[in-house]
C-alpha cells in the first residue's frame, strides 16, 4: 500500500519519519517544492542572526529507503485514478495521499513593491523560506538601514536577528500594538522598550501605502516606504513579514473540501477517505494552526491512522514562544479574554521590563502572558496543559518558583514536559539516559528533545547534566527525583 506525501516541510517531513518507525517496508513516495533536504524553518531568524549556519537547520532523514522528489511541484491530484502529476512531467500513483503543503507568506498590496506580477522590488525580500533568508542575508551585506513590515511572531524574530548584525532596524506595524494576536496592550509597551534596549525601533498604526524606489514604475531599488500619513522611512533593504496564509490550492482543484484550509477530522482525514492532510494547509474543528508542535501532533496522528492505528487528534493547547535574542516572551491561549467571569491576575515592572498575566476561569488557567523573567513559566505551562486546578491564591501562580507538578521541592514528575514541541517529557528523557544517552547530543537524537523551536535547549540540557550529577552522588534515575533545571520550560 503506497504513501505519497506532498510536502517535504516541517510537517511532511515528521509524517514520513512517524510512518516509517512504525512500518519501515511501506513504499513512501515524497515531493518537496524546495531543493535540498528537510529543514527546521523556525530556526531562521537564528541564521538571520548568525548563531547557526545552514547545516543547523537540517532535520534528521527518515530510516530506511525513501523516494524523496525534491525542487518538484505537484501540480495536480486525480482522486478518482489515485494518483498525482507532477512539473517533471511524472504521474505517480498512490493508495494514501498526505497533504502537507503548508503556507505562504502575505504580501500587501503596495503601490511600487512589484518589478512584475512576479518578482518584487530589488532590496524587499519575503521571510519564508531559507531561499529567502539567503537573499535577506546577500542584501543585508550591502545595506545600512532595515525596515521590517509587521510586528507578529515571524516580525519580530527578523527584526532582532539583523539587529545582532549591527544594522539599524526599524518595524512598521500597521496595528495598534506588536504581537497582537498573543499579547496585550500593556505587553506590547513593556516589549517595545526591550526591543529598543536591543537596537529595534517600532511604529505603531503605521500602514505603509507606497514603496519608494530610485526609479519610477517598479524600476530601479528600494530607496524606503512611504506610510499613509505621508511619513516617509528610508531604507535600504526591506523585510516582508506581515504572516502567513494556508496553501489549500492543490486541494480545491481536486474538489476537496476547503475552508480557510483542507477541511479534516479528528483522524486528519479530508473529505476524501484516501487524502489526508496536515500542518499548515489542514483545518481542524475550524482552526487553522500556524506552530511546528500542533503540526507535528497531527503528523502522528495521520501516521498512526494511516498504519492501522486508533490515533485521534482533539486541538493542541497553544503556548507561543518569541524566539528573539535577548527578549523571554511567553503567551498561551487566548489574552484578550478577560470577561465574562475570568479572574485576571498581573503583575507590571517597566523598569525591569518585565509584564506577568494569567487569565484563570472556573479555576483553570485559560490564558497568560509571560514577558521577562518568569520563574513559574514552567509551573504555568504545565497547569495550562493539563489544565488542572489553580492554588487557592493565584498570586502563587506568579511569584512561586517552581517546575511543574513536583512531588518536592526541587523535583520535577516523569509527566513533566520539557519539549513542548515534541511532547518530550522528563520521564522520557531519564528513560533515554537508561538507555546509554549520556550526552544532550545524545539525548536529543533518542528523543528529539529540542530540534522544535530550540527553546528548550538549555532545559535539556541542564536536566541531562542534573541526571549525570545524581547517578554520580548514587542517586535513583527515576525522574522523580532528578533535581529540576533552572528555567524548565514546557
Amino acid at each position: 500500500m503506497s504513501v505519497v506525501v506532498v510536502g517535504n516541510g516541517m510537517a511532511g517531513a515528521r509524517f514520513a519519519a512517524e510512518l516509517r518507525s512504525r512500518e519501515p517496508r511501506r513504499p513512501v513516495v515524497v515531493f518537496g517544492t524546495e531543493p535540498g533536504r528537510a529543514y527546521n524553518r523556525i530556526l531562521l531568524s537564528n541564521l538571520l542572526a548568525g548563531k547557526v549556519g545552514e547545516e543547523d537547520l537540517a532535520l534528521a532523514e527518515p530510516p530506511g529507503a525513501l523516494d524523496l522528489r525534491t525542487g518538484v511541484d505537484v501540480d495536480a491530484i486525480d482522486p478518482e485514478a489515485k494518483t498525482v502529476h507532477a512539473s517533471d512531467g511524472t504521474t505517480t500513483r498512490y493508495d494514501t495521499l498526505v497533504l502537507a503543503t503548508g503556507s505562504r507568506a502575505i504580501v500587501p498590496p503596495i503601490d511600487g513593491l512589484w518589478k512584475d506580477p512576479e518578482t518584487l522590488i530589488d532590496g524587499a525580500e519575503t521571510f519564508r523560506t531559507l531561499a529567502d533568508c539567503r537573499r535577506i542575508l546577500a542584501e543585508a551585506e550591502q545595506a545600512r538601514k532595515v525596515v521590517v513590515l509587521g510586528g507578529g511572531l515571524l516580525g519580530l524574530e527578523a527584526a532582532r536577528g539583523l539587529a545582532q548584525r549591527g544594522l539599524e532596524i526599524e518595524v512598521v506595524h500597521a496595528r495598534g500594538h506588536l504581537m497582537d494576536r498573543q499579547i496585550d496592550p500593556d505587553a506590547s509597551r513593556i516589549l517595545i522598550s526591550t526591543l529598543a534596549e536591543l537596537g529595534v525601533s517600532v511604529r505603531l498604526d503605521a500602514v505603509t501605502e507606497e514603496v519608494i524606489a530610485t526609479e519610477p514604475g517598479g524600476g530601479g531599488r528600494l530607496r524606503g516606504v512611504r506610510l499613509e500619513d505621508g511619513t516617509e522611512i528610508e531604507a535600504d533593504l526591506l523585510v516582508i513579514a506581515c504572516g502567513v496564509r494556508p496553501n489549500p490550492d492543490l486541494a480545491a482543484k481536486a474538489g476537496l473540501l476547503v475552508n480557510h484550509g483542507i477541511v479534516v477530522d479528528d483522524r486528519m482525514r479530508t473529505s476524501d477517505p484516501s487524502i489526508y492532510a496536515i500542518g499548515e494547509c489542514a483545518e481542524h474543528r475550524g482552526k487553522v494552526y500556524g506552530l511546528v508542535q500542533p503540526a507535528w501532533e497531527q503528523a502522528r496522528v495521520a501516521a498512526e491512522v494511516i498504519g492501522g492505528g486508533g490515533a485521534h487528534y482533539t486541538g493542541s493547547r497553544l503556548v507561543t514562544r518569541l524566539k528573539a535574542s535577548g527578549v523571554d516572551l511567553a503567551s498561551m491561549g487566548d489574552p484578550h479574554v478577560d470577561a465574562d467571569g475570568a479572574e485576571v491576575v498581573t503583575f507590571a515592572d517597566p523598569t525591569r521590563r518585565t509584564y506577568q498575566k494569567v487569565v484563570i476561569r472556573d479555576q483553570r488557567v485559560v490564558a497568560a502572558i509571560l514577558l521577562g523573567d518568569s520563574p513559574t513559566v514552567g509551573t504555568l505551562t504545565q497547569a495550562f496543559d493539563r489544565e488542572t486546578p489553580v492554588p487557592s491564591d493565584p498570586r502563587s501562580l506568579l511569584f512561586t518558583r517552581g517546575g511543574g507538578q513536583a512531588a518536592e521541592p526541587g523535583m520535577v514528575s516523569a509527566a513533566t514536559t520539557l519539549c513542548r514541541c515534541n511532547g518530550v517529557t522528563a520521564g522520557a528523557i531519564v528513560r533515554a539516559w537508561m538507555g546509554g544517552a549520556r550526552t544532550p547530543t545524545e539525548v536529543v537524537g533518542a528523543t528529539r528533545a529540542s530540534t522544535g523551536c530550540g527553546s528548550c535547549r538549555d532545559t535539556i540540557a541542564s536536566y541531562v547534566t542534573a541526571l549525570a550529577a545524581d547517578a554520580q552522588q548514587g542517586g535513583s534515575d527515576s525522574a522523580a527525583s532528578a533535581p529540576q533545571p533552572e528555567g524548565v520550560v514546557a
